[in-house]
């Protein structure tokens, strides 16, 4: 089922090929994961200007704060260290910019109407409070079980993170009809060739 535009945060990057948004705050994860599209060649933390407008449409950047060219490097590399441990390789292969990440801010707790205590993240008027946020919703998802089924795609040309909703949580592709066909073709082949 393809999502309408409208359904989706106006932030969300490519809102008409999304079929598996997760639930929010979520979504922001995924979100930030998507900023590449490996099939469409597409990358927005490539240029500044782009990289700008989505990071202050998402609420992870200050419409006034300085984005240098090592924000966008080290954006890049927390959103390929997310989308390692979404593909849950073992151990983790790039966990250094997330630790460094985790490492530089630190949260706070707050305490709500009902009592509830919360853990959040500092506003974001820097790229690294936005990117800091985003390892609080992690932490969040991890704790409730919504984490697990934030997955990217099995196929490794596609690499696109989607939400598996699948009852047996077994999920392996962003769209079975396009990269799952594929893989299975691939593997059909390469099968007959021996």
């Amino acid at each position: 089922m393809i999502h309408e535009v409208s359904t989706l945060p106006l932030w969300y990057p490519w809102p008409e090929t999304e079929t598996k948004p997760a639930p929010m705050p979520l979504l922001l994860v995924q979100a930030f994961v998507n900023t590449v599209d490996t099939e469409r060649g597409q990358d927005l933390l490539d240029d500044a200007t782009t990289a700008r407008t989505w990071l202050t449409d998402a609420g992870m950047l200050d419409p006034n704060a300085a984005l240098t060219p090592a924000d966008l490097k080290q954006a890049t590399a927390v959103r390929e260290g997310i989308r390692e441990l979404l593909a849950r390789t073992d151990p983790p292969l790039s966990l250094a910019p997330l630790r460094g990440l985790a490492a530089s801010r630190s949260a706070q707790l707050t305490i709500g109407d009902g009592g509830q205590v919360g853990l959040e993240a500092p506003g974001a008027a820097e790229i690294t409070d936005g990117l800091f946020r985003l390892l609080l919703i992690i932490h969040r998802a991890q704790e409730d079980g919504t984490w697990s089924r934030l997955r990217v795609c099995a196929n490794d040309e596609c690499r696109w993170a989607f939400y598996d909703r699948s009852r047996n949580q077994h999920g392996s592709w962003c769209d079975m009809a396009t990269c799952g066909n594929r893989l299975k073709n691939r593997e059909l082949r390469a099968r007959k060739r021996r």
